[in-house]
């Protein structure tokens, strides 16, 4: 019988791996996490609210391979949560090919000067310190792994590192400089770790720092997902250390 003519299926740069994405039911996080499934990858969703939690679930499901479903809220969550978390991923599915960070906490622009200081500290936590407590859990599952990649989505310092932004903008340099230390430390490691810079995106959370947003540049973060995908893959060895920023650079 001859295959001339026949469909070939479309390669899909994922397959067989297990990606955990958190902030699953964010804006970019929900869109990313279909993407991977769409890309053959088994995906762990991690986020707090289980009720958005689910309808990605059912998304992610219908698009690949049957997903992982991890409620977890990172403000309470403690070192041990993390590693109880890696270990039932190495439990139910054997391993731990990449992780992808979307997860945030921002509440809305406020001098610093009258900035509830719980809510300073909840920023600070949830934007550097519980990224860092997840990543260090699962280096270990990580490094079994044959292509192991670690993707955080950042924002632009520049701009976050201006006047109001708070304890989100202060985290978010740390968490630059988290990306750009780890980087560096994993040099010669299996791991690599870069991360990921969308420009804005109409997303509720940038939605609390602009009412009326109209960027010329505002995009859907469904414009990014290809980007998550890309970076978890082989084909982000060669971002390895770097943020790869906006659109430009990479073919859709």
């Amino acid at each position: 019988m001859s295959l001339v003519g026949l469909p070939v299926a479309a390669p899909r740069p994922l397959a067989g791996r297990v990606v955990l994405v958190a902030g699953a039911h964010g804006g970019l996080g929900s869109v990313a996490s279909r993407a991977c499934a769409e890309a053959g990858a088994t995906v762990v969703l991690l986020g707090r609210k289980l009720p958005r939690l689910n309808r990605v679930y059912d998304a992610v499901a219908a698009a690949g391979p049957e997903p992982l479903l991890y409620p977890l809220d990172l403000e309470g969550a403690t070192p041990d949560d993390y590693a109880e978390l890696a270990g039932r991923i190495e439990a139910e599915l054997g391993r731990l090919d990449g992780i992808l960070h979307c997860a945030a906490e921002f509440r809305g622009l406020t001098p610093l000067e009258h900035q509830d200081p719980a809510q300073f500290a909840r920023a600070i936590h949830v934007n550097l310190t519980a990224p860092w407590w997840l990543l260090q859990a699962c280096l270990p599952l990580l490094r079994q792994a044959p292509d192991p990649a670690v993707v955080l989505a950042v924002d632009d310092p520049a701009r976050v590192g201006q006047a109001y932004w708070g304890g989100y903008g202060v985290a978010q340099h740390g968490l630059h400089a988290l990306l750009r230390m780890l980087a560096a430390e994993l040099a010669n490691d299996p791991v690599r770790v870069c991360g990921l810079q969308p420009g804005p995106m109409r997303t509720p959370l940038r939605a609390r720092a602009y009412a009326d947003d109209l960027a010329a540049d505002l995009r859907d973060p469904q414009a990014y997902a290809e980007r998550c995908v890309m970076l978890l893959s082989a084909a982000g060895k060669d971002y390895r250390g770097r943020v790869l920023a906006g659109l430009e650079g990479v073919p859709a």
